[in-house]
């Protein structure tokens, strides 16, 4: 959205600005979204310590490695990948953070390491990624629930980087490459989990 630069901008600035930030509503959906996984990874916590508290013929094995490759998913993409790594060292600024929009920091592409952003950058989106993480569970959700489920979790996997694009906290390439580093990784611990599990099951 155009609008006058302040009194801080670059000269021959062109700014805009980001109107959805403002309302409330949007804001409080945001709100919801960003917490809604790290709730679900509190749940899926506690009953996976469950699991662990039953022995023997009780111990649901294929639970609990559902419930580790969920959980271990979390930690190393949105949580270590995503926000300690990428967001603190990759430097690229946020599209509000530039002088293309009133801030004092120029615009760098995605691949590019030249950005001024010292922290919490735009690189990639960690709430997409959370939401990509987010639609990966409904493969270990029971067959007669998945198909219930998939709409509400996949409008909430889509609304989550669209609304982080409408803010002006992220461009469009920091939301895909988040979402999709979920499914890849997700992917990944599920390929590894299930060769190990076959090559126990081959040994007994």
């Amino acid at each position: 959205m155009a609008a006058d630069c302040d009194a801080t901008a670059a000269a021959d600035s062109l700014c805009g600005g980001f109107p959805y930030r403002d309302e409330a509503i949007l804001d409080l959906m945001r709100t919801i979204f960003f917490r809604l996984p790290y709730v679900v990874a509190i749940v899926m916590l506690w009953k996976l310590i469950e699991c662990y508290q039953q022995h023997g013929a009780t111990f649901n094995a294929e639970r609990a490695r559902k419930l580790k490759v969920a959980l271990g998913t979390l930690l190393i993409g949105p949580v270590l990948l995503v926000n300690v790594i990428l967001k603190e060292h990759w430097g690229r600024p946020r599209p509000l953070q530039t002088d293309i929009f009133g801030g004092t920091l120029h615009f760098a592409e995605a691949g590019s390491l030249a950005g001024k952003c010292v922290s919490n950058c735009s690189f990639v989106s960690g709430e997409a990624a959370s939401a990509g993480w987010l639609l990966c569970l409904l493969l270990f959700v029971p067959k007669s629930l998945r198909y219930a489920l998939f709409p509400p979790v996949a409008t909430i996997s889509i609304l989550t980087p669209a609304l982080r694009l409408s803010f002006g906290a992220h461009y469009l390439s920091d939301v895909v490459l988040g979402w999709l580093s979920s499914l890849v990784i997700f992917a990944a611990l599920l390929a590894l989990t299930e060769s190990q599990q076959g090559q126990k099951n081959s040994e007994i």
